[in-house]
């Protein structure tokens, strides 16, 4: 008979500090429930545009099945800093300054492991998305976060930041488009926020996925386009969002060459490279997938506006989200805690979102709805939610 012992004492004790995502819960709930409606998952419901499945399905026709370089595909590097050149006048080296990943998520983990020595603190404006501190701490280095307050429409500021300096902080992480809140930065707080960098002289993580998902015609503004900033940033970006590209896993990181070496120094030794399929596909996203992708944005924006109106309706104060696909109402109205209300919204109505405190401690008192699925959907979902506090 094979020994039983305690294997879980043998597990890294800094995975263990890590607690699980705090979103999957409720997504495990409703797996197991019927005729749920879900503003939980961070997904466009859109397929990927045909010509990009079609330039997969040719790649592989034509054998493109290898192992590309390290830091992939030339062309596509090239692509990605034709992008930001026309984009926001930002020049690029594709042999020195790109790395292509396997999502932004792994983008996120091997930046926080090629800059964070063991001990060292990076500030993290919360909400935020989950994966943040948790890579942080898988790095060695150590999170501090830090409350965007809602007074300033979730936007963090220098003064917000200031009294979290010490003589370990290193780095920063900015996430705007914002996940959960739907927040933006204006040209002028991210230029308050490039003067802070330079004071303290730290490295600034922006992660800018949500980019492309801006609206009510405010200006998408890079990080890394701000005077001086570009050798001190660590762009992150990728095709999930805006693309409809989710299941493709295909990312990128740009910044200096000795940051975006030991990022691929890291990548060499864990995935090698991002699947050449994918890479295939973000080619072409880049050189013929605007058009789809402007018309998903459009979409987005009707049901934002929905859900944002909705929501009003129903008593639910909210913050117009300028950007990405999430809104986040406070729900303190209800007397019930983020966990409660999301788990009876649940249970009661089939409904699924995720509770605030999912993104942070701050994020009590509200709750992530995502609104990256159809208007019927959407509609369903305010009926039934507006069903479950009047009834509470």
């Amino acid at each position: 008979m094979i020994e039983t012992k305690n294997w879980q004492k043998r597990i890294s004790p800094v995975v263990e500090s890590v607690p699980p995502s705090g979103i999957r819960r409720f997504f495990d709930i409703a797996a197991e429930m019927d005729d749920v409606v879900s503003l939980g998952v961070g997904e466009p419901d859109f397929v990927t545009p045909w010509t990009i499945r079609e330039s997969c399905v040719y790649g592989l026709e034509q054998g493109f099945t290898s192992y590309t370089a390290n830091r992939g595909l030339l062309e596509l590097r090239e692509e990605i800093c034709r992008l930001q050149e026309r984009s926001f006048g930002i020049s690029y080296d594709p042999k020195k300054h790109v790395l292509v990943t396997v999502g932004v998520s792994e983008a996120l983990d091997i930046a926080m492991r090629a800059i964070l020595a063991p001990g060292d603190e990076i500030l993290i404006p919360e909400p935020c998305y989950v994966s943040y501190k948790a890579c942080a701490t898988l790095a060695g280095g150590v999170p501090v976060p830090v409350a965007a307050k809602i007074e300033n429409d979730f936007r963090i500021t220098p003064d917000d930041l200031e009294p979290f300096i010490t003589e370990k902080t290193r780095a920063m992480l900015i996430g705007y488009p914002n996940n959960p809140t739907g927040a933006i930065l204006s040209r002028k707080d991210m230029e308050a926020l490039a003067s802070f960098a330079e004071k303290h002289d730290l490295i600034v993580i922006s992660d800018e996925i949500y980019g492309d998902l801006t609206y009510a015609g405010e200006e998408r503004v890079c990080f890394a386009s701000l005077p001086g900033m570009q050798e001190r940033t660590i762009l992150l970006n990728g095709f999930s969002k805006a693309y409809a590209m989710t299941g493709w896993r295909i990312g990128y990181a740009m910044s200096n060459p000795a940051i975006i070496d030991a990022m691929t120094k890291i990548h060499q030794y864990t995935m090698l490279c991002a699947p050449i399929t994918a890479q295939i596909a973000a080619v072409e996203a880049l050189r013929h997938g605007e058009k789809y992708m402007k018309k998903m944005v459009s979409e987005y924006d009707k049901r934002r506006r929905l859900i944002y109106d909705g929501l009003q309706k129903i008593g639910l104060k909210c913050f117009e989200p300028k950007g990405a696909f999430y809104i986040f109402p406070d729900i303190t109205s209800t007397g019930l805690t983020s966990e409660e209300f999301a788990e009876k919204l649940l249970l009661k109505e089939h409904v699924a979102l995720v509770p605030g405190t999912a993104f942070g401690e701050c994020g009590e008192g509200y709750v992530r709805c995502s609104y990256a699925t159809s208007v019927e959907k959407i509609s369903e979902a305010l009926a039934r939610i507006e069903h479950f506090v009047n009834h509470i």
